[in-house]
């Protein structure tokens, strides 16, 4: 083992990040803490309620830490107004403590807005970064395509995409192993004439980029395969996340829909409900591993508000992972190269 990969990654959880706090993201850290020496779990917010969430369950851990918080950040919240309003709130306590180095990555399934406006604030931006992203990982007939941005922001810059292109490159590479990863940008049609003006311009800029640019995508492309990363602006981006994310659902209701027309369609469906798992499974958002913030200076990793402790633990994993590969050093790397190119 090698001086790196044994080296202990401290993570900050938000402890009271989304819907079923403190229980679900204290119960996912203890899962994650049980089965990786190599972390170190740091829960940030009230400390009395986070004990006895331990408490219920026997939990007792040397690499579980509490830092203790009485503010937090609610689902309903502003993010323009809550940053200033709860100064002392467990995300934004998590943060502080990435920022002076006592943590080195944050976790949290809490309100999207104020982990992307706290993060940008508290840790900064990359240099060479104008806006950071948020991606998300969509099941395809080649595995799995990577969309960003989803939501982050819903317009940008030509050269934002090209950051987005940049950075989701560099996700795909290290984190999903993908070798030299096929970049597209979504469009309405694959010819190089097709788009708006902002996608006109910045697919003249992906051309020169330090990344495997393949042209234009259309929607079908995304669970085609056929790109291993789809650069859209966040408005496009989250429209596109919601729709897939519907599709599990669908499929649900269709599956049921079926078995509930006779004994024999039930029986069928019965025999078939292992494979069906199986497929049901990438679609989950519990196997993702939460959303990456790229661009900001720091790790970052949203989840859903209503993640299961798996999910949390899920999380966990993806931020050391995160962490531990220096994700943000080589996207720095490369954003200096992409500003050499187009001097």
């Amino acid at each position: 083992m090698t001086q790196e990969s044994s080296k202990i990654i401290r993570i900050a959880v938000d402890a009271m990040g989304g819907d079923f706090t403190p229980d679900n993201p204290v119960l996912g850290a203890a899962e994650a803490a049980a089965e990786n020496s190599n972390i170190d779990v740091i829960l940030v917010g009230p400390e009395d309620r986070i004990k006895e969430v331990l408490r219920k369950k026997n939990v007792n851990l040397s690499n579980l830490k509490i830092v203790h918080t009485d503010e937090y950040v609610t689902m309903d919240d502003l993010p323009a107004e809550v940053f200033k309003a709860k100064p002392n709130s467990s995300l934004n306590v998590a943060l502080k403590m990435q920022r002076e180095k006592e943590a080195d990555a944050l976790v949290s399934a809490g309100n999207t807005g104020a982990v992307l406006s706290h993060s940008t604030l508290r840790l900064g931006r990359i240099q060479g970064i104008g806006r950071a992203t948020i991606g998300a990982e969509l099941p395809s007939m080649n595995g799995s395509t990577l969309v960003f941005d989803v939501g982050a922001t819903v317009d940008c810059r030509p050269d934002h995409l090209v950051e987005y292109a940049i950075m989701g490159s560099i996700f795909a590479k290290y984190i999903y192993k993908k070798d030299n990863p096929k970049i597209g940008l979504l469009s309405v049609g694959e010819e190089k004439s097709k788009g708006n003006e902002v996608s006109l311009a910045a697919y003249e800029m992906l051309e020169k980029a330090p990344i495997n640019f393949v042209g234009n995508a259309e929607g079908s492309d995304i669970l085609k395969g056929t790109v291993d990363v789809a650069i859209c602006d966040g408005y496009t981006g989250n429209i596109l996340l919601k729709l897939a994310e519907s599709v599990l659902e669908l499929l649900r209701f269709k599956f049921r829909e079926y078995a509930d027309k006779g004994f024999l369609q039930k029986l069928w469906m019965g025999m078939m409900s292992g494979t069906l798992k199986g497929i049901f499974k990438k679609f989950d958002y519990e196997e993702q591993g939460g959303t990456p913030l790229l661009g900001v200076n720091g790790v970052s990793i949203i989840g859903h508000g209503k993640s299961t402790p798996y999910a949390i633990k899920k999380m966990i994993f993806r931020a050391e992972q995160v962490a531990r590969l220096e994700i943000n050093k080589k996207i720095e790397e490369a954003i200096k190269e992409n500003k050499l190119i187009n001097k």
